[in-house]
């Protein structure tokens, strides 16, 4: 069959008895003319059966063309546990998302049967797709697909720990967060967790563990070091930088997006995973160019696809810890020791939610009370009930998600009022939900369960009436806390914490900084001169996805006036730097609100916030 040829208007050949169907645009079929494209920018060659492609664990590879034979996608290759996930057939690709982003190889391909394929370096992929969109769009939707599905089917490495182990929801959470295909296996319910602490000589006490293609296991690792095995991250982010984004929400991504398409030397940088607080969204329904929704995590990984096309670096994880002038310069360090210089340095950490302030909730953290509601914590919640708490859109879209995969979600809200700090969109889908019970006026006041959440005990605050609710899980969405506890001596913050810009930062800097500057200070510049604020870390800024990326964009566009004027009045190294001279009388309310504040998209609703 290779070298068959059809006119570009025909139909692509259906799937065969024994290949893996189409299934949400994860497997297309790639036409004629498509193939003789490609053809040109490849190499054909023979492929024998039994001929491994893609071997499971390796970095990089080539992008494949199947011309004739067939491919399989298995997982455990050559052992006892091997496991067929899928068979393709000519004018079908290989890869998945891992291939575009640098990252190790979740499976193996091999050939089933003799054929013959197309191979194309997968940097000369990257240049393709970018040249012809609708090839872009359709190799990124396909590998997008299939990165969810490896997710949802438990392939990759495995974690094995106990549910009631911190470090077992801490490895769990980070994997999830950054949508990588893994299984987690209990150790006290899940029969395999003793043969495979047998196989690999590990006492229940070392775990978790992480096992990765049966021949590697990491006792207990750090985020970073599991970062490492999978290739998550780029090397250390040492040397030079145009632009150093700290924060990898929608703002920092813009940011990463629009500096490096400028042709800036730019880094991107985030503590745990990218997408922020909206990477926790199951779906964002009212974002501008997607009317069928699209989740926080989707979001961000085509915002992170783009930002790498034009050569952006990005390195996860690495916490930020100090920012101080150097030299014309701004010098960051991280938690691990390492530094980063940047001419200039975009803040878009963002903000965390709020803790529930109910006695013995902390140890029911991350098994059964969680601050995000995606597929990763709707698994564990069975089918039982589950309470949400929070007045706010992403209550809303939690409950909504929740109500599809439970038989009841209580949500419970402080104030007298439903429509109050959530979008009208949400209200009317919640109030036609059958499977979502509204509590107005209501607090939480007392959780039950030992080791896993039983029930919650809620209050009714004009009336002191108090009444138990049976539920599995929590999940809380009350209020924001900006992530700047590593800036409080760096910058002006307001009074809750927020980074103070504009006039208002500039009149709050400390003394001598701005004088010897030969302009103003920017409308998302803060106290220092080269370093801005975007998005949810920013006081005043609009809490929504849309603000935030436009702010993330506006950034660059002062990146590049900083650029223009010159920075001779600096701190250079060894310069002391005088503290913040105050904090705002009043958060929030700044007066000098960015062009994306002023005329903002018109987009009401939450989106993960």
């Amino acid at each position: 069959m290779a070298g068959e040829d059809r006119s570009p208007g025909t139909a692509p050949r259906a799937a065969a008895p024994d290949e893996t169907p189409d299934l949400y645009g994860a497997y297309p079929r790639l036409t004629p003319k498509q193939i003789r494209f490609l053809s040109g920018h490849g190499t054909r060659r023979p492929v024998a059966a039994g001929e491994v492609l893609i071997r499971e664990g390796d970095r990089g590879g080539d992008f494949y063309v199947i011309l004739g034979g067939s491919v399989a996608i298995t997982e455990y290759y050559g052992t006892s546990d091997e496991r067929l996930l899928r068979l393709h057939r000519q004018g079908r690709f290989l890869g998945e998302l891992g291939l575009l982003q640098g990252q190790v190889a979740f499976y193996t391909a091999h050939a089933r049967e003799a054929g013959e394929v197309l191979v194309i370096p997968v940097d000369r992929l990257r240049v393709l797709v970018a040249r012809d969109p609708v090839l872009g769009n359709l190799v990124l939707r396909a590998y997008l697909g299939r990165r969810t599905m490896l997710v949802g089917a438990g392939a990759g490495f495995r974690i094995l720990g106990s549910r009631y182990s911190s470090d077992t929801r801490r490895l769990r959470e980070f994997a999830a967060r950054n949508w990588l295909p893994h299984r987690w296996i209990d150790l006290e319910t899940d029969a395999e967790a003793e043969a495979l602490l047998r196989r690999f000589s590990v006492a229940p006490e070392e775990t978790p563990i992480v096992i990765w293609r049966e021949e590697q296991v990491l006792r207990n690792p750090g985020n970073a070091e599991l970062a490492r095995l999978i290739g998550l991250s780029t090397p250390a982010a040492g040397g030079d930088h145009d632009l150093l984004i700290v924060g990898s929400g929608p703002a920092g991504i813009a940011a990463a997006v629009y500096g490096s398409s400028d042709g800036l030397a730019t880094t991107l940088v985030d503590a745990f995973a990218t997408g922020g607080q909206a990477g926790t969204s199951s779906l964002i329904e009212n974002y501008l160019g997607f009317p069928s929704g699209i989740s926080g995590s989707e979001l961000a990984e085509r915002g992170v696809l783009q930002a790498r096309k034009f050569g952006a670096r990005v390195r996860i994880p690495a916490e930020a810890t100090s920012l101080e002038p150097d030299g014309g310069h701004y010098r960051v360090t991280f938690a691990d020791g390492t530094e980063a210089l940047g001419r200039t340095v975009v803040l878009a950490t963002g903000a965390h939610y709020r803790r529930l302030d109910v006695p013995g909730i902390a140890r029911l953290e991350g098994t059964s009370v969680f601050y995000a509601a995606t597929v990763y914590e709707a698994r564990q919640c069975g089918a039982d009930p589950v309470a949400v708490v929070g007045g706010g859109n992403s209550a809303g879209q939690a409950s909504l998600f929740l109500a599809e995969r439970v038989p009841r979600v209580h949500l419970l809200i402080r104030g007298p009022s439903l429509g109050a700090g959530m979008s009208r969109y949400l209200v009317d889908q919640i109030e036609r939900h059958p499977r979502v019970n509204v509590a107005l006026d209501t607090e939480v006041r007392e959780v039950r369960g030992d080791d896993t959440l039983r029930s919650v005990v809620v209050e009714h605050i004009r009336t002191k009436e108090r009444r138990a609710l049976d539920a599995c899980s929590l999940f809380v969405f009350i209020g924001a806390k900006p992530c700047t506890d590593w800036l409080s001596d760096a910058l002006a913050l307001d009074d809750e914490g927020f980074v103070l810009t504009g006039a208002e930062a500039e009149a709050r800097a400390a003394p001598g900084v701005w004088e010897s500057q030969s302009r103003g200070c920017l409308r998302l510049e803060t106290s220092l001169p080269g370093v801005f604020a975007a998005g949810d870390v920013r006081s005043g800024s609009v809490k929504r996805v849309a603000s935030a990326a436009g702010e993330g964009a506006m950034a660059v566009h002062h990146v590049h006036d900083h650029l223009g004027h010159t920075t001779a009045g600096l701190p250079g190294p060894g310069d002391d730097l005088p503290a913040p001279s105050g904090r705002s009388a009043a958060p929030g309310g700044d007066p000098h609100a960015s062009a994306t504040d002023a005329h903002p998209l018109h987009m009401t609703g939450g989106e993960g916030r």
